[in-house]
C-alpha cells in the first residue's frame, strides 16, 4: 500500500470516531465536542496509536479553528458586544493576572533541586514565569463551539466570554513577548506592542472601507450567493494571515474580527450556514480531534504527577476566581460570573503554541512540558462538561429577540449535527 495516502485513512478514521463518540457524550447530556476530544486522545499516541501527528493534519486542524472564530464573529452581537466592552477588558486583565500568579507560585514550589529538575537554559525566575503565563492563555474555541451547540453564544455571558477570551490572548501576546525578549534578545517589546496596535487601526480601516462599498451597492446582495461565499472566506483567509503575518497577533483574532465586520451585511445568515456546514462536516471534527493527538505522556515520575494535578487545579481555579472577580466588579450577577470564569477555563491549542515556543527558547524544561500537556487536555475536555452545567442551573431570564433567533438557529444546527 502506498504510504502517500495514509492521510485518507487517517481522516476516515478521525471524523468516524468524532461522531461516534460526540453521538455518545450527547446520550449523557454532554456537548459533541466532549467525544471529539476524547476521540483524538484514544487514536492518538496517548492510547491505541492508530494515527500520528502529522503536518497534514495540523493544517487542516488550524483551517478549522479559523473557520470556527471567523463563524463566532459573524454570529457575535456587535451591539451586545459594545456593551460588554469595558467589562471584558477587566475580565481579561483579573483573568491574567490571577492565572500568572498562580502558575508562577506553584512552579516556584516545584521547580528546584529535590523537586523536579529542569534542563532550561534560562533563569529559574523565568522558567516559572513563563510556567505563569501559560496559564493566562485561553482558547475561546471549544467555548465558543460549546455555546453554539447549547444556543447560548449570543447571551450577555457568551458576548462577554468572547470580547474577554479576545483581549485576553492580546494582554497574553504582550506577556509572552516580553518574558521572550528577556530570553531572546532580538525581539523588540516596543515593536511588538506597536504592531498590535496597528493591526487595531488596520482592522478599523478594512471594516469602514468594506462598509463604504456594502452601502455603496458595489456588491450585488440577491444574485451570486455562492460566490460570496467563496469571497467571504478568502476575506477570513487574508486577514488570519495578515494578522498572524504581518502584525503578529494570532490568526484566529484576524479570523473573528472578519466575522465581525461581515456579520452586519444582510447575507449573514446565508454565509453562517455555509461555514457551519464546511465546519461541522470536516474541519472541527479534525481540530478538536488534532489538540487529543498532540498528547504523548512518557514515562513520568511520582512528582511529575503530583505537580500536573496541582497545576491542572490552579489552572481551573485561578480562570474561574480571575474572571469571576472581574465580572463580579463589573456588575454581572453571580451566576453571570461563574459561566464567564468557566468559559475562560480551556487553554487548548493556545497554551500549547505558547509552550512550544518556550521549550524552543529553553524557558520550559522537559520535565515540565508533560504536565502542562496533561493540563490542557484536562480543561479542554472538563470546560464544555462545567459549562453544560453552569448554563443549565442558572436562573430563568428573558430572552430577547435577538437571542431567540440566534436559539432558533442553534436549535436547527444543533439538529443537523445531531443527525
Amino acid at each position: 500500500m502506498d504510504s502517500s495516502y495514509n492521510f485518507l485513512f487517517d481522516l476516515a478514521l478521525i471524523l468516524l470516531c468524532t461522531k461516534l463518540l460526540g453521538l455518545a457524550t450527547k446520550k449523557v447530556n454532554m456537548p459533541q465536542v466532549v467525544g471529539a476530544l476524547v476521540a483524538g486522545l484514544l487514536l492518538g499516541p496517548a492510547c491505541f496509536k492508530l494515527i500520528q501527528p502529522t503536518t497534514f493534519i495540523s493544517n487542516c486542524a488550524e483551517i478549522g479553528v479559523i473557520v470556527l472564530m471567523f463563524c463566532a464573529g459573524m454570529e457575535t452581537d456587535i451591539e451586545e458586544l459594545k456593551k460588554s466592552g469595558k467589562a471584558s477588558f477587566l475580565i481579561a486583565l483579573i483573568g491574567v493576572i490571577v492565572p500568572l500568579v498562580g502558575g508562577l507560585g506553584i512552579a516556584y514550589i516545584f521547580n528546584k533541586q529535590g523537586m523536579i529538575s529542569s534542563n532550561a537554559t534560562c533563569s529559574i525566575l523565568l522558567q516559572n514565569i513563563f510556567i505563569g503565563i501559560i496559564l493566562t492563555a485561553t482558547s475561546v474555541s471549544i467555548t465558543v463551539e460549546t455555546l453554539k451547540e447549547m444556543g447560548k453564544l449570543k447571551t450577555k455571558s457568551g458576548n462577554a466570554i468572547l470580547g474577554a477570551a479576545i483581549i485576553d490572548d492580546i494582554l497574553g501576546i504582550i506577556a509572552l513577548t516580553i518574558v521572550t525578549s528577556l530570553a531572546d534578545p532580538t525581539v523588540s517589546i516596543t515593536m511588538v506592542l506597536l504592531k498590535i496596535v496597528a493591526f487595531f487601526i488596520f482592522v478599523a480601516v478594512v471594516a469602514v472601507s468594506f462598509f463604504f462599498i456594502y452601502n455603496k451597492k458595489y456588491i450585488k446582495v440577491k444574485k451570486g450567493l455562492h460566490r460570496h461565499a467563496i469571497l467571504a472566506f478568502v476575506f477570513c483567509l487574508l486577514l488570519s494571515y495578515i494578522g498572524e503575518v504581518v502584525f503578529g497577533v494570532a490568526d484566529i483574532t484576524g479570523a473573528f474580527f472578519a466575522g465581525l465586520i461581515i456579520s452586519k451585511t444582510q447575507r449573514t445568515k446565508f454565509l453562517a450556514s455555509k461555514f457551519d456546514t464546511l465546519s461541522y462536516l470536516f474541519l472541527s471534527p479534525i481540530f478538536f480531534a488534532s489538540i487529543g493527538l498532540k498528547v504523548e505522556i512518557k514515562s513520568m515520575s511520582a512528582m511529575i504527577v503530583i505537580f500536573a494535578v496541582i497545576l491542572t487545579l490552579v489552572a481551573i481555579l485561578t480562570k474561574i476566581i480571575g474572571c469571576g472577580l472581574g465580572a463580579k466588579v463589573c456588575g454581572y450577577e453571580n451566576y453571570q460570573c461563574l459561566r464567564i470564569g468557566v468559559g475562560m477555563i480551556s487553554r487548548g491549542e493556545v497554551a500549547l503554541i505558547v509552550a512550544d515556543k518556550g521549550f524552543k527558547l529553553g524557558l520550559l524544561g522537559a520535565n515540565f512540558l508533560a504536565p502542562v500537556v496533561i493540563m490542557v487536555v484536562v480543561t479542554t475536555i472538563i470546560t464544555p462538561i462545567l459549562l453544560k452545567v453552569v448554563f443549565n442551573n442558572g436562573p430563568t431570564h428573558h430572552v430577547s429577540s435577538s437571542e431567540s433567533i440566534a436559539k432558533g438557529y442553534e436549535e436547527i444546527h444543533h439538529y443537523r449535527v445531531g443527525n
